[in-house]
């Protein structure tokens, strides 16, 4: 038993860490329900197509980086390389955008890439998700729970910068 190790990029989170990891998942989910987010858990394995649809089929994260593999009925399935296009999929198969939505998740996320500092192969993401609203206010909403996020859990040093590709008419001037 001792040849067996975790795979390179993926990493046990041992019971010192786990106290931090507990109190950052109690802080993401006072704060997310603050502002009326409901959490939804999304499945690890989705079909290969939901990302390349969502992602695009060109992408670096859909050419090289996805765990992907054929089931026994030769179905391409994908360990979710992120949460956002498992969380519209799930929205819509169980018809909860017939009004304004406010959805949560957490959880492992995987990338096939090369473990590097910094970057692993299994990771974990918490995203917000929020349907039914065209309104600027909707980013503005995110981008201040993030802040206060950040100041909940004490990361100093920490800025915001904000950034527009603007409208059609300002990409003419």
């Amino acid at each position: 038993m001792s040849n067996i190790r975790a795979i390179r990029g993926m990493n046990d989170i041992l019971p010192d860490a786990t106290a931090i990891w507990q109190y950052v998942e109690a802080t993401v989910r006072e704060l997310v329900a603050s502002y009326g987010y409901a959490e939804i858990r999304m499945p690890i394995v989705e079909q290969t197509d939901l990302f390349k649809r969502s992602i695009g089929e060109v992408t670096d994260i859909v050419e090289k980086e996805m765990y992907t593999f054929d089931d026994r009925n030769g179905e391409s399935l994908t360990l979710r390389p992120e949460g956002t296009a498992c969380c519209v999929r799930a929205a819509i198969q169980n018809s909860l955008l017939n009004t304004t939505r406010r959805l949560w998740y957490v959880g492992p996320m995987f990338r096939y890439e090369r473990p590097q500092k910094g970057r692993q192969r299994q990771f974990h993401q918490v995203g917000v998700e929020l349907f039914g609203t065209s309104s600027p206010l909707a980013d503005a909403e995110v981008i201040a729970m993030m802040v206060r996020f950040v100041e909940r859990i004490g990361l100093s040093g920490v800025a915001v910068n904000v950034n527009s590709l603007g409208d059609g008419e300002s990409k003419t001037r």
